[in-house]
């Protein structure tokens, strides 16, 4: 890819650390022509790095609760005055205090639980509800939402982030299509393998499934760069028919069934 992005103006949510998609989607945006402003929780912007990486980006950056309409109306002005219409939108936001908890499935906060979604999943459908109303979007622009397939399958120790993601994927599609019939705007999300991100590590056995999703996908699990440059493509005039999808970006563990490594580790032991 050689400036896809020229000319373009988005906003990148999520970004903590160099370990993190949206930190890596930042950088591949910016090496593509794009311009963008930076956002996080106020409070995760005093825990991460996201200065030091507006620095390398050359933008700027506005603190945003994504659970707050006013933080999220003030963060969508500022953007169209600097930029107006905008050409594309990642939102690379999920946490639950159930599972930093350690909180058993079974035994679940709920109070914690609405605050899960709150954050991971109705913070996407509140952002679309912002730019749609302020028309905030250029015609043929993308909105794009993180996910994970725990929202298909089972994964014991992801707790209540797999209906979170369940309800995110939902929401691109409801509001994908009203986007895509009002305004021409394409709402997708990327299914991403286990990813080594500060967040993600912090799910119990992470690294158990990290490692039994990498032996069972035949390209291996697809890594924080390659993401970032999926999500550039479909930013990108390339993708402008691709709207109202889940699209899995996991080296093809989603459609494996068993792996050879799995055969020889299940094998007959007699």
């Amino acid at each position: 890819m050689s400036g896809i992005l020229k000319g373009k103006k988005g906003i990148i949510f999520g970004a903590l650390d160099e370990k993190s998609i949206a930190w890596q989607v930042a950088l591949q945006a910016k090496a593509e022509g794009a311009e963008f402003i930076l956002t996080n929780a106020p409070i995760a912007l005093r825990m991460g790095g996201i200065n030091e990486l507006a620095e390398q980006c050359n933008s700027e950056v506005i603190p945003a609760d994504a659970t707050s309409m006013e933080d999220l109306e003030n963060l969508v002005d500022k953007a169209t005055e600097k930029y107006g219409k905008l050409d594309f939108v990642l939102h690379s936001i999920g946490m639950s205090l159930n599972v930093r908890k350690k909180k058993a499935y079974t035994d679940i906060n709920y109070d914690w639980m609405h605050k899960t979604f709150d954050i991971s999943a109705m913070s996407f459908h509140r952002l679309m509800q912002t730019l749609y109303k302020k028309d905030a979007m250029k015609e043929w622009g993308s909105i794009l939402g993180l996910t994970y397939i725990a929202a298909q399958r089972t994964f014991p120790d992801y707790n209540e982030m797999a209906e979170s993601k369940s309800l995110l994927e939902s929401f691109a599609r409801s509001f994908g299509y009203h986007f895509g019939k009002a305004k021409k705007v394409r709402v997708n999300t990327i299914s991403q393998s286990p990813t080594m991100t500060t967040a993600g590590s912090g799910v119990g056995g992470f690294d158990a499934f990290y490692n039994y999703a990498d032996q069972m996908s035949p390209l291996g699990n697809a890594d924080a760069e390659s993401c970032a440059k999926y999500c550039v493509c479909m930013f990108s005039d390339f993708t402008r028919m691709v709207t109202m999808q889940n699209l899995f970006h996991d080296g093809g563990f989603s459609f494996t069934g068993i792996s050879t490594e799995a055969m020889e580790a299940f094998g007959d032991k007699g």
